[in-house]
């Protein structure tokens, strides 16, 4: 990768990208020194400009930023930086230096699937999805049969107000059933890219 920090003085811009839902996260600068150390470490680090020193995103907070991946734009002058945030990325408290909307679009749905990963240890009593994942396997897979075929039916017979609500529900339960599996529509997405022709 070829960087040209000649043009900023040894400095370029990065921008942070969550790797999962694409957000953007914060943006800020790096000199070579900071680009190994992140490489390196598995963690992004930064130059901070005002305390002219390299720093580590979370160093203080625990707020860190796992390492993803790296590119350069067209002009080798700024770089996209994909990382896994454990807490938010600003140090106002927010998801991200944008604001605190989260992520948006096909990206929303990384963060429903962390959702329900996270209802694998809730209590199955009060939770439907904890139900599901804790339940058998047949039932979870029962569940995108029935919503499939009521998914059918509302394509055919109703409104589209109901083909998306069954529709949701499909995928909803459809994003279940893989996690009961360890799975995520991120193999799913990688199963259908490697499809294109």
């Amino acid at each position: 990768m070829n960087i040209d920090f000649e043009k900023g003085a040894g400095l370029v811009p990065a921008i942070i990208q969550n790797a999962d839902t694409g957000q953007v996260l914060m943006l800020g600068y790096m000199n070579a020194e900071a680009v190994s150390a992140t490489r390196e470490s598995g963690l992004v680090t930064f130059y901070s400009r005002s305390r002219k020193t390299l720093w580590q995103k979370g160093e203080t907070s625990g707020n860190t930023l796992a390492f993803v991946g790296m590119e350069v734009d067209c002009d080798n002058d700024t770089l996209l930086v994909q990382a896994r945030p454990a807490g938010p990325t600003c140090h106002t408290g927010t998801i991200s230096c944008f604001g605190d909307k989260g992520a948006q679009g096909f990206g929303w749905l990384a963060d429903l699937s962390t959702l329900i990963e996270g209802r694998r240890t809730a209590d199955k009593d009060t939770s439907y999805t904890a139900s599901l994942l804790q339940g058998p396997l047949k039932r979870a897979a029962q569940k995108v049969g029935e919503e499939g075929v009521e998914t059918v039916i509302a394509a055919l017979a109703e409104t589209d107000k109901e083909l998306i609500s069954e529709a949701a529900d499909l995928l909803y339960h459809l994003m279940v059933l893989l996690a009961a599996k360890n799975l995520t529509l991120a193999d799913i997405i990688s199963e259908l890219q490697g499809r294109r022709h």
